[in-house]
């Protein structure tokens, strides 16, 4: 047992309640605290990792709630970088069932970007296989793939050179993913230095 998961087991037995069980806003902050006392952590797999409330947080950020009506509803939009598809709802949601008119009330929005998050996590878990990933190596990887598909995830030197164990090579080249139909965009500048500072653990 390392010497980090032996202070989570002794958490857990003093903790009142013999049943309690961690949630990941107390694995965060635990592992946050650990890691600025410098208790090492060790390289995980990618097979039981799960976006944390951080992850989300930095994508619904940058992702934002548009086009919000003075009834409640919110409306589909443009993508800001063709000016046509994809369309777009909610906190980044894309689809068949997305497209110009179509109208949800904010519950909406909320489950489909849940159920949405969970889709690409799970792609991105399969993608990276059992290269060591951290979590918030796997965070970023998430914000970045539900940004820009999957496809472009897959084939992308990022990721390469993250299953290869160059985090420092993949940390840099999130900046270069700051592009739609061939323009920077600036919100896009400013996400890709978030996840690179997300990837390095920069990210509190």
């Amino acid at each position: 047992m390392t010497q980090r998961k032996a202070i989570f087991e002794a958490i857990k037995v003093a903790h009142p309640d013999p049943e309690y069980e961690f949630d990941q806003g107390a694995v965060d902050a635990i592992d946050n605290l650990l890691d600025r006392i410098g208790i090492p952590r060790l390289p995980a797999s990618s097979g039981g990792l799960q976006p944390s409330q951080r992850c989300l947080e930095l994508i619904k950020e940058f992702e934002g709630l548009h086009r919000v009506r003075s009834d409640g509803l919110v409306e589909a939009y443009p993508d800001p970088g063709s000016g046509g598809d994809p369309w777009t709802i909610g906190y980044g949601t894309t689809g068949p069932d997305v497209k110009r008119g179509t109208v949800w009330n904010k519950e909406e929005c909320e489950r489909r970007f849940a159920e949405h998050v969970l889709e690409f996590a799970a792609d991105v878990r399969a993608t990276i296989g059992s290269a060591p990933t951290e979590q918030h190596e796997f965070d970023a990887l998430v914000s970045l793939a539900y940004n820009v598909g999957m496809g472009n995830l897959r084939s992308s030197t990022l990721l390469r050179k993250h299953k290869a164990g160059d985090k420092a090579g993949a940390a840099a080249e999130f900046a270069r993913w700051n592009k739609a139909s061939g323009r920077v965009m600036a919100g896009l500048t400013r996400r890709r230095a978030a996840e690179s500072q997300l990837y390095r653990g920069m990210m509190k």
